[in-house]
């Protein structure tokens, strides 16, 4: 399948916008709640159709999708790839188009394969096609603040261990999506140690993962990369999830 598959933006295929959120996928339902996100991703699709990559097999049916943003990395207050990653990211990219900056750099905001589309190549073959579109944007950089794909089996390993563990023989990271972007072209340059966060209510929290959150402290939460603290007390739980920034020169 994967040889056949056909990739473009949205703004080339508009009437594929449906389908790109209606795509069976693997995320956690808690990550659905993410407190900047919101719906960012709708904000994206809407606004910059041409930073949204969708994949569909010989049928027709989209099998994945890759969102990214533009953003001025190169300026006052900047310059660094931050600490907040993620939610960060995000909100310097609707500040900047907000204000009319003009962007220098884009990032990865989300990249998706449809469960049962899975382990065919498709992952590869979408992060190269990110870094063409940017590169064809006229972009010199795309980064991306990934979310390790098998960290969540490691929960209590900081991620500044996880993402730079000695690396396997053939010079791969050990993690199987760190190893998709630097096959890309990609190095691994820095943890986002606060990229994305999740508030919620003790309840909210129990809807989302089936967990009774009625004692306090750290949760072990499946999906979740680090654990979601509990406050048992003041009856809410906050995850802070770090991720990995990657960095593609095109």
């Amino acid at each position: 399948m994967n040889g056949d598959l056909v990739i473009t933006t949205l703004a080339e295929r508009p009437g594929l916008r449906a389908a790109l959120w209606s795509m069976p996928h693997t995320w956690p339902v808690f990550m659905e709640h993410e407190l900047v996100g919101g719906d960012s991703t709708e904000w994206i699709a809407a606004e910059l159709p041409e930073h949204v990559l969708v994949a569909t097999d010989p049928q027709g049916t989209v099998v994945a999708r890759a969102l990214s943003v533009p953003f001025l990395l190169g300026t006052d207050g900047r310059g660094e790839l931050p600490d907040t990653g993620w939610d960060q990211t995000l909100r310097w990219a609707l500040s900047d188009r907000r204000h009319g900056r003009t962007p220098d750099t884009v990032s990865a905001i989300e990249m998706a394969v449809a469960a049962g589309a899975q382990g065919r190549g498709t992952a590869g073959r979408m992060v190269a096609a990110m870094r063409e579109n940017a590169r064809a944007g006229g972009f010199k950089e795309l980064v991306a603040p990934a979310r390790p794909s098998a960290k969540h089996l490691e929960p209590d390993t900081p991620m500044a261990e996880y993402a730079f563990r000695k690396r396997r023989e053939d010079g791969l990271p050990h993690d199987p999506w760190l190893r998709v972007h630097v096959r890309a072209g990609a190095v691994v340059e820095s943890v986002a140690p606060a990229s994305r966060t999740v508030v919620g209510s003790l309840g909210q929290w129990r809807r989302w993962t089936g967990l009774p959150f009625d004692s306090e402290g750290p949760v072990t939460v499946p999906g979740a990369v680090v654990p979601v603290y509990c406050s048992a007390q003041h009856e809410h739980a906050v995850y802070c999830e770090p991720n990995a920034w990657v960095r593609h020169r095109l």
